[in-house]
């Protein structure tokens, strides 16, 4: 075998490595948040005063997976992100290991931040809403599996949108994007996130607000940070190409 082909072969079995790792890890703590998906129940239906209602035992079971599944994704985060920078460690420099090592504990807290997010501020504003529109008209019933679905549906995006800062600070410290290119395609991205807020919420215009704006923040906030590291990533360069001149001078 050439020595191409040995170096893929090691790479994938690297990968395989650190796929397997990131999946024990994620049934790890599935299991683990099955053992207090009880407790976990009675947490996430505290303010509910309505009685939640079941059509059959597989779909409790269904309930307790779905909401034990998000706190494992939560908790493997951290972990998955380590996997990868173990994976891409050996192609980095000591400075680049150092700094996109330090993106892990920030990956975590940012989705923590952004299901904080969509659970306290948008999930019952758009249910108050929802439940506004009935009164006096209808009864409403609602299933275990259809108001952890309408519940999962309207937090789980966001812990994914707060964590655009951190990724595109890390996407600009390894030269991929730049500010200038996040500014030309500022419009654009307000027309995406503003689609994907539309989406999420139902049609009222105080949830699309609610959600547009931190959406809109969060770009803004990202544009600014990737400016900061920009600078920083150019003047590190400077000093590198610096002291390459003064060796070959020398």
């Amino acid at each position: 075998m050439s020595t191409e082909g040995q170096t893929l072969v090691n790479h994938l079995g690297e990968l395989r490595k650190r796929i397997i790792i990131t999946l024990l890890s994620f049934l790890t703590f599935l299991v683990g948040s099955f053992i207090f998906i009880q407790d976990m129940y009675k947490l996430l239906i505290r303010d509910l005063d309505k009685e939640l209602a079941v059509l059959g035992p597989s779909e409790i079971l269904w309930v307790y997976f779905m909401i034990s599944g998000v706190c494992a994704m939560a908790l493997t985060i951290p972990i998955a992100a380590h996997q990868t920078w173990l994976f891409v460690k050996p192609g980095l420099t000591e400075k680049e290991r150092k700094t996109t090592l330090a993106y892990i504990p920030g990956l975590f807290s940012l989705f923590i931040t952004g299901l904080s997010f969509g659970y306290f501020v948008v999930y019952p504003t758009v249910l108050t809403f929802l439940l506004t529109l009935s009164n006096g008209q209808f009864e409403t019933m609602f299933t275990a599996e259809k108001y952890f679905k309408f519940m999962i549906n309207l937090t789980l995006p966001f812990g994914f949108l707060f964590e655009i800062p951190l990724i595109v600070m890390f996407l600009t410290s390894i030269g991929i994007i730049n500010p200038m290119l996040l500014s030309k395609a500022r419009k654009v991205s307000y027309f995406v996130l503003t689609v994907i807020a539309i989406f999420i919420t139902p049609p009222d215009l105080i949830s699309d607000i609610l959600v547009i704006v931190p959406l809109l923040f969060l770009y803004e906030c990202s544009v600014t940070l990737s400016k900061i590291v920009y600078k920083k990533r150019n003047k590190r360069q400077s000093e590198d190409d610096n002291v390459i001149r003064m060796k070959k001078t020398s």
